[in-house]
């Protein structure tokens, strides 16, 4: 990473609050050039996102990256369905995941690695139900009481 190109790390702080993890996989993302800088500038909403499986291919949808500012006509529309790329046994073991009651893929993470390209990570996932959103946040106050404390 170059010293002048700032760190991106964008979190769905809400899917942890919504979601138990079973497992995380990070996947490259298929984008055009406005998106890329989008993103390098911590444009996204990651707020509604999720993840489907089409003809052997996991796309997202709803994942919304801001146009860019000092985009022209070649400018990308922010609600598209991106392609991920994951190796196809990944695929499978996910497709074959989906069927079961309750699960569901989301994003969880997008950041820029080492070599400049932006990843994605996807967590198959399980909803919560209301008393275990309410065990999350009395967590929470208590982590956050503990570190009043010190």
């Amino acid at each position: 990473m170059s010293r002048f190109q700032k760190h991106t790390d964008i979190k769905n702080k809400k899917a942890s609050f919504e979601y138990f993890f079973i497992d995380v996989y990070s996947a490259g993302m298929v984008l055009t050039g406005t998106e890329i800088k989008s993103i390098r500038e911590g444009k996204v909403s990651m707020a509604d996102a999720y993840c489907i499986v089409d003809k052997g291919e996991i796309l997202v949808k709803n994942l919304n990256i801001s146009k860019y500012e000092f985009g022209t006509h070649y400018n990308h529309e922010p609600m598209r369905e991106r392609k991920l790329l994951l190796q196809k046994k990944e695929i499978k073991k996910l497709a074959s995941k989906l069927t079961d009651k309750g699960l569901t893929i989301i994003p969880t993470r997008i950041y820029i690695n080492e070599k400049g390209l932006a990843k994605l990570d996807i967590a198959l996932a399980k909803g919560k139900k209301l008393f275990d959103k309410r065990d999350s946040i009395k967590e929470k106050d208590l982590q956050r009481e503990k570190s009043r404390l010190d």
